[in-house]
């Protein structure tokens, strides 16, 4: 596996021209009372490892830890950069690549997904080989319920709270969307919680994780 935070210029002009850049994006925003704020960088840092050990032509390059997270605003300890802020950074990132044959934006935050979308429209627009992708989950558990909660499990079960995990809205996120862009998750789930962790396990989040990293290979495959 390649990262770029253990090579040197020489050795990235070496390989560049035939490597895709693989960029992990993440947040730093509440997860519940049970997870930490965290959550969207690691499993974003965790999938892009798993795709540089299985397609060599990968180099990794170290995380972007913040994003647009203005849903979470009401919680303590949420950091966002914002929608506007978060577009102008991948498209930067995206532009000072040029060496790469192309880049890979994995995010792990849906809260990216609208500047991220733009991004890349502005960076193909330019001419540049650039894609994204992002990890699927259920409508009603969205987060912090039981798909992140077992995710972290089988990625870093030490910050797992479970004895204070609990329930938050239970409905599918088109559903509570209407509330969410007025108020963020607070108006929704005084917790922060959309869906419910109970059930969460890390033998569960071994078969989310290797379900998401057959994606996101998939994806690497069809586009590069």
């Amino acid at each position: 596996m390649k990262r770029l935070a253990e090579l040197t210029w020489r050795d990235v002009a070496v390989i560049a021209a035939r490597s895709v850049l693989v960029i992990p994006l993440g947040a730093t925003e509440q997860h519940g009372p049970h997870l930490p704020f965290t959550v969207d960088s690691e499993v974003a840092v965790a999938l892009c490892e798993r795709l540089a050990k299985a397609r060599p032509s990968v180099v990794l390059a170290p995380a972007v830890p913040y994003g647009s997270s203005g849903e979470h605003a009401r919680f303590p300890g949420t950091l966002s950069i914002g929608q506007r802020a978060t577009e102008l950074l991948i498209v930067e990132l995206g532009r000072s690549a040029d060496a790469f044959a192309g880049v890979l934006f994995v995010s792990g935050h849906g809260g990216n997904a609208v500047p991220l979308r733009r991004s890349v429209t502005v960076l193909r627009s330019e001419g540049r080989r650039v894609h994204a992708w992002s990890p699927s989950g259920p409508p009603e558990d969205s987060h912090a319920g039981r798909t992140e909660t077992s995710a972290l499990l089988a990625l870093r079960p030490e910050a797992v709270r479970l004895t204070e995990a609990e329930p938050g809205a239970r409905g599918a996120l088109s559903e509570l969307m209407p509330m969410l862009r007025v108020g963020g998750v607070a108006a929704v789930s005084p917790n922060g919680v959309l869906g419910d962790p109970a059930g969460a396990s890390r033998r569960e989040g071994l078969k989310v994780l290797e379900a998401w990293e057959y994606e996101l290979v998939a994806a690497f495959d069809r586009d590069f």
